[in-house]
């Protein structure tokens, strides 16, 4: 009965309106309620401890970074280094968009932020090119989804928090998937410019791409420099949030010379914006977190999940199909709030790593960006590629069932993760 509680007060508090992190409130003052147990104080030490954590003050530093990387020209920067690369082959620009957004996911570790900044910048290019514009913008949409995978990552810091696991683990075993997920994109989307006989552009001289490299030489190191910090242990996941700030500062300021003063203040108001959502997010889950554990209901999940417990491959594809059911109508951070305390359990108790589980279980959950009604990476592909929703979902599909094939292999073959999570861990 607590499980039911919980579910309609939380389902209906959406329905009639109620933003998810109200809704989050509604649904714990709800089950104190039914449990005789309401007491606003123990509400209100939930909230606080639900964002007093140290691990959560990477998230507005990581969104900074990415404010100032936008204002600074790195961004840029990176788009015309792997122009100069790859954008001479038949549908360049595609590959261009890929390993550009594979790079900018490397430093941001926020789809949103991501959709937004290189969007505007590459579907308007790919268009002038003789692109097909909704092709052009499904590709963009689901190339971004990498920024919540490739490390750093903001939804990966949420669960390493939620769940109690090493979040420098969790980036480090990012890394393989985000690779796969970006070869199944230039596989599909090297037969859309196949069947599309999209242009060519000619290709760049030595000079060029040496010039084009240089430039954003300073841009292309940030990534490099973040991962061998993290697997080295010379500083922690929130350190390379704060490294990552003052860097992207650093070089948008003095070197590249894009970033002025006036600007330092609209990037501190819109990072905070977006950071107080999730940390809002973080401390009215907690509330429910707490007391989904007096309620009982993980246990009561474990124990709808046990005929699956003692097969592994199976219990992971069931856990699959109820996240991509979630995730169409809840954004990534709330469904891994609400879904981490009740799913561990039984996670556990089937013996699969957490590491894994929280990498896979991310991956899955960020599908849901790009799936309606919410798909929030939708929303912000639509307004970049000038498309209504309907021409988007149309164009982003054959994408998202590549990527939803990475998935299933990763879940029916566990090593092609684990293996190399364990090189890059050391």
């Amino acid at each position: 009965m607590t499980l039911i509680v919980f579910l309609v007060s939380l389902i209906g508090s959406m329905l009639i309106g109620l933003p998810i992190c109200f809704a989050l409130l509604f649904s714990g003052v709800g089950m104190m309620l039914y449990m005789n147990g309401f007491n606003s104080q123990i509400l209100s030490q939930n909230l606080f401890s639900g964002a007093d954590s140290f691990s959560m003050m990477a998230v507005p530093f990581f969104v900074l970074a990415g404010e100032f990387m936008n204002k600074g020209g790195i961004t840029k920067r990176i788009v015309n280094a792997a122009n100069a690369l790859v954008g001479h082959v038949r549908g360049g620009l595609g590959y261009v968009s890929i390993l550009a957004i594979l790079l900018f996911a490397s430093m941001v570790g926020s789809a949103v932020a991501s959709t937004a900044a290189l969007g505007a910048i590459l579907i308007p290019m790919m268009v002038r090119a003789g692109y097909n514009r909704d092709k052009s913008t499904g590709l963009i949409a689901a190339g971004n989804i990498l920024s919540p995978i490739m490390p750093p990552s903001v939804p990966m810091i949420v669960f390493g928090v939620q769940a109690g696991v090493s979040i420098t683990k969790l980036f480090m075993t990012g890394i393989a998937p985000a690779v796969y997920l970006s070869v199944a994109l230039c596989v599909i989307w090297f037969f859309v410019a196949k069947k599309g006989n999209l242009p060519t552009a000619p290709r760049q001289s030595k000079r060029a791409i040496l010039k084009a490299l240089l430039d954003g030489f300073w841009a292309l190191i940030l990534p490099l420099f973040i991962l061998i910090g993290l697997r080295s242990g010379k500083f922690t996941p929130t350190e390379a949030g704060v490294i990552c700030a003052v860097y992207a500062l650093i070089v948008g300021t003095f070197v590249y010379r894009e970033l002025k003063i006036k600007d330092y203040m609209e990037c501190l108001v819109s990072a905070a914006k977006s950071s107080s959502v999730i940390m809002f997010l973080a401390a009215a889950a907690m509330v429910s977190s707490w007391l989904m554990t007096v309620g009982n209901i993980p246990s009561i999940v474990t124990g709808i999940l046990a005929p699956f417990i003692a097969h592994p491959t199976i219990l992971m594809l069931t856990i699959a199909f109820i996240v991509l059911l979630v995730g169409t109508s809840m954004d990534v951070t709330p469904t891994i709030m609400i879904l981490t305390p009740v799913l561990l359990p039984a996670i556990k108790a089937a013996g699969i790593d957490p590491v894994y589980f929280g990498v896979v279980f991310i991956i899955t959950t960020v599908f849901g960006l790009l799936t309606p009604p919410v798909g929030t990476v939708l929303n912000v592909a639509c307004g970049a590629g000038k498309i209504n929703m309907e021409r988007m979902v149309k164009a982003v599909w054959p994408f998202l069932l590549a990527e939803i094939a990475i998935l299933l292999l990763m879940i029916i073959f566990p090593a092609i993760v684990t293996v190399p999570s364990s090189w890059f861990i050391g």
